[in-house]
């Protein structure tokens, strides 16, 4: 399947009053919006969709900035960084983008010390962000408001410091990341490619290489046999930032994309997430200069 009709794919899911369906016919998702956004910019698609797909993020935005996953649920805040990312580089909403910038380093999960006799491994201490309000922090929901804030130049402010240190202490063993834990009773828990590639592309240029060797290697493992686009889009994009690039990524691409045929059309996250691994840059969410 070509990159031309996975673009034309996103673009027809594109809604009359801006902002885009989560499937063909679907009603208005946020986080398909803003992924469709970050897809079609990063391929370098005509603006005629995007413009009206930032305004309608801008319209969710609440007053204090966050931009959660739908008005019924406004304590849902891990579209926030999402809303960030489709933000950057248009001067329209760089207002927009301030805003939900500040929330966002005003937010986190709860924490608390760890106790002696805790069942958990990881330090519950450090502040990363989590899915919803008043809940502890979890390692997708961190890693995307990482790199948000990377994205719009925080990479050195306290808040992305601290929460580089939660990943790094939810990193397994073994290598790689579960969704928030690593160790429960003394067992370790599985490490997931899609968690563990939006990890190693949030920790790019932020952490030493020698201290995610054990999750890159894991990852690369894993891509040859991984094909459904969430885990192979985040693991493509995980390496890329880290400068691995398998020639074999497109075939697996195409694979995926293919397997539609059988099982039916992926939703648009998962759709602009294979078009931005697609796309072979090595960090294609870093977005710069675009004012569409």
């Amino acid at each position: 399947m070509s990159l031309r009709t996975v673009v034309q794919m996103i673009r027809e899911r594109a809604l009359p009053n801006g902002g885009f369906a989560g499937r063909n016919g679907g009603e208005y998702k946020l986080d398909a919006t803003a992924w469709a956004i970050l897809a079609l910019n990063g391929s370098g698609a005509d603006g005629d969709v995007i413009s009206p797909a930032r305004s309608r993020l801008a319209v969710d935005q609440l007053d204090d900035g966050r931009v959660s996953i739908s008005p019924e649920h406004p304590e849902g805040l891990w579209t926030t960084p999402l809303a960030i990312l489709a933000w950057q580089g248009a001067s329209l909403y760089r207002e927009q983008q301030t805003r939900a910038i500040r929330f966002l380093l005003g937010t986190t999960g709860r924490h608390y010390k760890k106790s002696s006799d805790s069942p958990l491994g990881h330090d519950p201490a450090f502040r990363g962000w989590p899915w919803i309000v008043n809940t502890h922090s979890m390692v997708e929901p961190t890693a995307t408001s990482i790199l948000a804030l990377k994205v719009a130049g925080y990479e050195r402010h306290d808040r992305v410091r601290e929460a580089v240190r939660m990943l790094l202490d939810r990193q397994l063993r073994q290598g790689g990341w579960n969704y928030g834990n690593t160790t429960v009773y003394g067992k370790e828990l599985r490490p997931f490619p899609d968690t563990t590639g939006l990890a190693l592309n949030a920790l790019s240029g932020l952490a030493p290489r020698d201290e995610i060797r054990r999750s890159l290697e894991y990852l690369e493992a894993r891509m040859k046999e991984v094909r459904t686009p969430r885990s192979l889009g985040w693991g493509i994009l995980g390496l890329q930032a880290w400068g691995i690039k398998s020639p074999e990524s497109l075939r697996w691409i195409n694979e995926t994309l293919n397997r539609q045929k059988i099982i039916g059309s992926y939703d648009t996250c998962s759709l602009s997430l294979l078009l931005l691994a697609n796309l072979g840059n090595g960090n294609p969410l870093m977005i710069h200069g675009s004012d569409r």
